[in-house]
């Protein structure tokens, strides 16, 4: 190229034109090429060395056509690039596919580097024989800085969101338990003063007042873990229209006299991967919301139906794979909502309600549920209109099992089995002692692992060990699980936490254990050591 500069000068010191129109097509070109700055444009040979150099190329990389033209064009190349062959394997594309392009960093002549994208496209003979490549470099260092600042900008607009969804959960959550509190605080206190036999139903009332409070926390405590997805999961084929209808009841109580319930149960429907008890409560939040969403009174409707997605249909209706789903529908005759609360309606803690009418957590139980199953979920909804969820969950290809009941029922006074609960917390061990015997299990105790270890590894018959996870010492729930079935092979084992799927991930607890998520009701303490055995 510095020769064809030349060639140029010497040509109008002679009196030769320089006007372009009375070039030859090539000889236009090569001037086009040589007076390009903002890109790096050369050819190369087979071997992958310089054989010219353009106005560009000097700019960006800092060598004269002197310096470079005959080296490998390698030394453009980061070492590190260089150590994994990258050069010639962007060679070895081009030549096979026909074209190669890639960003990555390059060096300078003064040692610096540079972001840059590079094109590499062979040249062939008439013949379509190889004999070079073409190669154009583009810095675009500055586009790598601004995408990384926007990156940084976003990073901070993040951050920013989850302080504001702190100071929402703040609001919302903590309002909420505290009313709950108050409730169970204040009823309990009640019981706990009375002594007239003759106000029985009185203490009734106030133990349910309390009760319901406790359910009502222990649904906020999973919204929570739902949202950051480490609730535990048991997922199981299980027949969704046979768990709408058993939950009825529980929707119609919690709607209210105004609102009126249609289930609409497709025949024949496939069975569904999920775990159930979660399943019941993305119901009842669904439920809740539409409730909320028609103040006068409406209709709920809940459909069923099988559904079978193409890649295409799966792509554009959600973040789903191709294959076969079980659509739950949840649908109101509410106000509907307007396109950015609709956008909106799964981020946590986001809710259009006041302050103590909702945490903004409904939802995004719903869509955490979804997502971890399997599936997820479309909402549609215009003012005016109401509102629709869609609930995709994975079908499954195992028929269900039978449903068994769960009601709390005494243990047979001929086995009297007994139990080892391993428990810190002495509220907790008190609970865990009182359900067990009202079951009738014979009960011994334990405050730690090392207490419990002691009990295993002597001659005290022990036929079920209920211990919690999370226990001082060195010995948690997991690792006396471990070293009770190595002491006691046949031991039947229960493991209870508040928060076990973060334990699970984190210690790979083996999968056939039961964990009993706190807080828990005598009923599930009997189905999961039933369960057990």
């Amino acid at each position: 190229m510095a020769e064809d500069r030349k060639t140029a000068t010497e040509n109008t010191a002679e009196g030769g034109s320089t006007d372009p129109a009375a070039l030859g097509a090539e000889r236009r070109f090569q001037l086009l090429v040589s007076a390009v700055s903002d890109y790096a444009i050369y050819m190369l040979d087979l071997n992958g060395n310089v054989t010219n150099w353009n106005l560009g190329a000097e700019r960006i990389k800092g060598y004269t056509a002197d310096e470079i033209v005959g080296q490998h064009f390698s030394r453009f190349y980061t070492e590190e690039d260089r150590l994994e062959n990258l050069p010639n394997a962007g060679l070895r594309i081009a030549a096979e596919e026909g074209r190669y392009e890639k960003e990555g960093w390059r060096v300078r002549k003064d040692g610096t580097r540079f972001y840059a994208n590079v094109v590499i496209d062979p040249v062939r003979d008439e013949r379509g024989k190889l004999i070079g490549f073409a190669k154009i470099t583009r810095d675009i260092t500055q586009r790598k800085e601004a995408e990384r600042a926007l990156e940084q900008a976003r990073e901070a607009l993040h951050q920013s969101q989850k302080l504001e969804m702190v100071g929402r959960l703040t609001g919302g959550i903590a309002h909420d338990f505290n009313n709950l509190l108050t409730v169970m605080a204040g009823s309990l206190e009640i019981i706990a003063r009375e002594r007239d036999p003759a106000r029985l139903p009185r203490v009734r009332r106030l133990a349910d007042n309390a009760l319901r409070a406790a359910e009502r926390a222990a649904q906020l405590t999973q919204q929570l873990l739902a949202f950051s997805r480490r609730q535990a999961l048991n997922p199981r084929p299980v027949d969704c229209n046979a768990l709408i209808a058993d939950f009825r009841p529980m929707l119609r109580h919690a709607c209210g006299e105004s609102s009126r319930i249609e289930v609409k149960p497709a025949p024949d429907l496939w069975p569904a991967h999920i775990d159930p008890a979660h399943f019941d409560a993305a119901l009842l939040n669904l439920a809740v919301n539409s409730r909320d969403a028609m103040p006068g009174g409406g209709t709920l409707t809940i459909e069923t139906g099988n559904v079978e997605l193409s890649a295409k249909e799966a792509s554009r209706i959600a973040d789903l794979e191709a294959g076969q789903y079980v659509r739950v529908s949840v649908h109101d005759t509410g106000e509907g909502m307007p396109e950015d609360v609709r956008a909106r309606a799964v981020e946590p803690f986001f809710t259009t309600k006041e302050v103590g009418r909702g945490t903004g957590l409904g939802l995004s139980q719903v869509y955490g549920f979804a997502r971890q199953s399997g599936g997820d979920i479309v909402i549609e909804s215009k003012p005016g209109q109401g509102t629709s969820v869609h609930l995709y969950l994975p079908r499954s290809h195992e028929m269900p099992h039978a449903r068994a009941e769960s009601r709390p029922g005494a243990a047979s006074p001929a086995s009297r089995e007994i139990v080892l609960v391993v428990e810190d917390n002495e509220p907790v061990l008190e609970i865990a002692i009182e359900n067990l015997e009202e079951l009738g299990y014979e009960v011994i105790s334990a405050r730690d692992g090392p207490r419990a270890l002691a009990i295993l590894e002597s001659r005290q018959r022990v036929d079920i060990l209920f211990s919690d996870i999370v226990m001082p010492g060195n010995v948690s729930g997991i690792e006396l699980a471990y070293r009770a079935r190595r002491l006691r092979p046949g031991l039947r084992i229960v493991l209870t936490s508040g928060y076990a799927e973060t334990l699970l991930n984190e210690r790979g607890l083996v999968s056939d254990i039961p964990i009993l998520v706190k807080p828990y009701r005598i009923s599930d303490l009997a189905e999961k050591i039933r369960r057990s055995g």
